[in-house]
């Protein structure tokens, strides 16, 4: 047939602009067909587009050769004497164009054998390999990257490699970013389907906006041919000339297409990229029995054996029994839509509700009530979905048209199996009825309300049955949110709308290139196990898993804008919400955007709770905030060292010639706390060097010239006590004996003891001790210092309290003299006032625990009395004994009222 000779290649940047390339085969045969499974195989090839540096810039080198020659061939059939090298640039070099400083060795400008191995083997290699599994690299291995990379035969013959050859291996293959292995199907697919993240789409035939965007069948091939496993069919019941069902977004002006041609279109993709299951998941608005039964006979004739319409023997639809693997479900298309079970039929197709059938025997009632599969719990949840659908409630603005489906007939009904959609109630009563085949919707907001107030039992529900989430229908302009955040807690089918290539969109497409590109990932094994528990927003350690610390340092660019703009690289970490950070970014370079270096503090991820969840993203924009280019990764499959990263578009495709120099380091998480144990595992001779050296320096504390550690018995010195030694003189049996069965050893010397394991933890005791024995002494001269402080202070407040009863006698016995004295000197109380104060502020500094009455009392009393007493006998030695009172008008005010007391006028005016 004619149609047998035509080969389309679809090609754009992402997968809505695409174009069309149309070829046609000269003959007959069948080489349209080879051309377009070879073709095809070259443009999905996983490796290809996870390729090395030097690839790259090779596939650059040889598309600028082609170019030439079709140059030359244009130039000599116009017959012109042009010749078309010289409009081209040819460098072989690549220092050439991104000439990048190059710091040590000036006096060397290579790296010997040994120079080269330890490199390798202490920068590239994660120390955290087991050397049996993972060895490291031999002289011999070295040796043969030096024969591949080293373009100079005089450093190939005295094992050398040059800085031009150790750029070169920088961009080899053997130093990629991420692992092969990594890329290649590395996950077991024989776990049940709930275990793994499925790559789902949302409103798949959108080319735009929700509104008024095109439909389009193009989009299931393409979206199909990323390696999506889930896709979303919005059908709508056909008008009456043809009555053929249509898909579209119902209530919107966006365009129509054909049920018919997008299931051939899905027969067509479905397993192009990935053989395993496909689910088809229906949002059936279609209320026309007949045109329902054209859908369910179109899934039968198109798919023909590849849909699945009976369960598998080993996996009956029963309470308890979990769903088949994908493994098992290869080449298989499942059909998610709402099933219907006990029904009779009326006039043309028209569905009612009945008396419930009698349940099958398997489900009698001695099952009780409230366990996986009673009866009770059955009708329960059919009585339910019968008040349902004769009250149906309005949809929501965030729902949109997922809650006004129809309902099935029996002809769709016949086609759900293990994907069967039901109405969630509660975790509480799916966990009783236990069934892993029932499986419920979530818009976004609702799953976040879920996911806020019962995290755990989220998790729970998502280890025996599929959920799915899906946008809500506010996001008009076909945006997406984050799906990291229902990652977390396990959904498996996290919806995003494919035409969008936001942040989310492009995590999705990240994450889901590995593996494979199967749309499978295996979830982490607590996600996946009933006797682990897991709380999405834990800051602690999870059980089982060992946390990471990440080191990223943004060394230097090349070729990422032909711009005189400032380029500056972001680097984000997604994974849990402790994980998640967003904040490093490096400085603009200004001036140099082509090949900016930036050589800052590498960005560090002190704590990364769950490696296997977290994603690293690494983003390079323009000053103005212009996407040029990302990369992501996942925690647990990186590289540690120096390396290339290619970055990619924002569909995840392959740029060739902007990439990053990094430096990646990854190691297990140690807390502070632990840092010194850490170490001493890490480098035990330094460890036990430094012990050395505190003992000698205790030594030299004690004044004794040696330090002996007592050796105590136990299991830990037991190798010590055994090691054989020469026997005592006198005793010859013994020693043929021993001769026997012994070769004749010698004492072991000191440096053999170090080496020694009971050697080093005493050691490690004797520091505790002393530590100890330091933390005792302190804390006993600290009590003494505490007993006598509290022995003076009870002295001092025992002086105390006999001076103010003194005091007080005093003032009964002069109580009268007080009133005389303002009897006869009525002296201003202001003036009064003033002198109690100083004499109250004196008294206070020196006798602090008195109260206010004392104070007053005791500085007037006491201070007159002695002044009454001194000063009319001699007005000098009244003076020396106050004049440290601060003021001289007080001094003058009690002269005068103890001169009028004394009765002598004479002694009164010269003072």
């Amino acid at each position: 047939q004619p149609e047998d000779k035509l080969l389309t290649v679809v090609h754009g940047p992402d997968l809505v602009n695409v174009s069309f390339l149309n070829f046609m085969a000269v003959v007959q045969d069948n080489t349209a067909k080879i051309w377009a499974e070879e073709v095809f195989k070259l443009a999905t090839n996983i490796l290809a587009q996870n390729a090395s540096r030097n690839t790259f810039l090779q596939k650059i080198k040889i598309r600028r050769r082609f170019l030439i020659y079709i140059v030359s061939a244009v130039v000599i059939s116009r017959g012109l004497n042009l010749y078309p090298t010289p409009f081209f640039f040819l460098t072989p070099s690549l220092s050439f164009f991104c000439p990048h400083p190059i710091s040590g060795a000036k006096g060397k400008p290579y790296l010997s054998l040994d120079q080269l191995m330890e490199f390798i083997n202490q920068k590239q290699r994660d120390p955290r390999l087991n050397e049996i599994l993972y060895p490291p690299l031999t002289r011999a291995q070295v040796r043969q990257l030096i024969a591949k990379y080293e373009p100079n035969q005089q450093f190939q013959q005295r094992d050398q490699m040059s800085l031009e050859g150790f750029g070169r291996y920088l961009g080899g293959e053997e130093n990629t970013i991420v692992p092969p292995e990594k890329l290649d199907l590395s996950d077991d697919m024989t776990h049940p389907l709930s275990s793994y993240f499925i790559n789902s789409s949302h409103n798949t035939y959108l080319t735009a906006g929700q509104l008024t965007g095109n439909s389009s069948v193009e989009m299931y091939r393409q979206v199909l041919l990323s390696g999506c496993r889930c896709i979303e069919l919005d059908c709508w019941k056909g008008r009456p000339q043809d009555e053929e069902p249509f898909i579209t977004h119902g209530f919107t002006m966006t365009t129509e297409i054909p049920f018919k041609e997008v299931i051939e279109a899905i027969a067509e993709s479905a397993f192009k990229t990935s053989p395993y299951p496909v689910i088809l998941s229906f949002e059936n608005h279609v209320d026309s029995a007949k045109q329902q039964a054209k859908m369910a006979e179109y899934c039968r004739s198109i798919f023909g054996d590849a849909l699945l319409i009976d369960p598998f023997e080993k996996y009956p639809l029963q309470p308890g029994i979990a769903l088949p693997s994908p493994q098992e479900l290869l080449g298989r298309i499942l059909v998610k839509n709402k099933k219907r079970r006990t029904h009779i039929k009326g006039t043309e197709g028209s569905v009612r509700k009945r008396v419930l059938e009698q349940t099958p025997s398997s489900y009698s009632d001695s099952s009780g009530v409230g366990e996986p599969g009673s009866p009770a719990l059955d009708r329960e949840a059919e009585s339910e979905e019968e008040e349902e659908q004769q009250d149906p409630k309005k949809p929501t603005t965030d729902e949109g048209t997922a809650s006004s489906e129809v309902n099935a007939t029996e002809e769709m009904s016949t086609l759900v199996n293990y994907i069967e959609p039901v109405k969630f109630k509660s975790f509480e009563v799916a966990s009783k009825r236990n069934k892993s085949f029932e499986m419920s919707s979530f818009v976004e907001t609702k799953g976040l309300e879920q996911l806020t107030n019962s995290p755990m039992e989220f998790v729970e529900y998502n280890k025996k049955q599929l959920s799915r989430i899906y946008p809500k229908g506010t996001r008009v302009d076909s945006s997406n949110y984050m799906p990291q955040v229902f990652w977390n807690a396990g959904c498996q089918m996290v919806a995003l709308n494919f035409q969008s290539l936001d942040l989310p969109m492009q995590l999705n497409l990240g994450i889901f290139e590995y593996n494979r590109r199967s749309g499978y990932l295996l979830k982490p094994e607590f996600m996946r196990r009933s006797d682990k528990f897991f709380d999405p927003f834990t800051e602690d350690i999870v059980d089982g898993i060992v946390a990471n610390t990440v080191k990223v340092k943004i060394i230097s660019g090349q070729f990422l804008s032909d711009k005189r703009i400032g380029i500056y690289v972001e680097v984000d970490m997604f994974g849990l919400p402790v994980d998640t950070k967003r904040k490093f970014r490096t400085r603009a370079s200004q001036g140099n955007s082509f090949n900016p270096v930036w050589d800052e503090e590498p960005f560090v991820f002190q704590k990364v709770v769950l490696p296997t969840l977290a994603s690293l993203r690494i983003a390079v924009f323009e000053e103005g905030g212009k996407f040029v280019g990302h990369r992501i990764l996942p925690v647990s499959a990186i590289r540690a060292g120096y390396h290339y990263i290619c970055l990619r578009s924002e569909s995840n495709q392959p740029l060739c010639l902007p990439a990053l120099l990094v430096y990646t380091e990854a190691c297990d998480y140690i807390p502070d706390d632990h840092q010194n144990y850490a170490e001493a595992l890490i480098n035990p001779i330094k460890h036990v060097s430094l012990m050395d050296q505190r003992a000698k320096q205790l030594a030299t504390l004690m004044g004794e010239s040696e330090v002996r550690i007592p050796r105590r018995d136990s299991s830990l010195t037991l190798p010590l006590r055994l090691l054989p030694c020469r026997p005592p003189r006198g005793t010859p049996q013994t020693l043929v004996l021993c001769s026997s069965f012994f070769p004749e050893a010698s004492p072991p010397s000191v440096e053999e003891l170090r080496q020694q394991k009971a050697f080093v933890k005493l050691l490690k005791k004797q520091y505790r001790e002393l530590k100890e024995l330091r933390r005792k002494h302190m804390k006993k001269i600290c009590s003494l210092n505490k007993k006598q402080n509290t022995q003076l202070t009870l002295e001092r407040k025992k002086e105390i309290q006999v001076i103010f009863s003194m005091q007080k006698m005093r003032f009964r016995a002069y109580f009268s003299t007080q009133k005389r004295c303002r009897l006869f000197f009525p002296c201003r109380k202001g003036n009064l006032d003033h002198i109690f104060f100083m004499q109250k502020r004196r008294f206070k500094s020196k006798f602090f625990p008195c109260t206010e009455g004392d104070l007053e009392q005791i500085s007037f009393l006491s201070f007159f009395e002695e002044l009454v007493q001194i000063l009319p006998q001699n007005l000098q030695a009244g003076w020396e004994k106050f004049e440290n009172i601060g003021s001289i008008w007080i001094f003058q005010t009690f002269a005068k009222i103890a001169l009028r007391l004394s009765r002598n006028p004479h002694r009164f005016h010269e003072c």
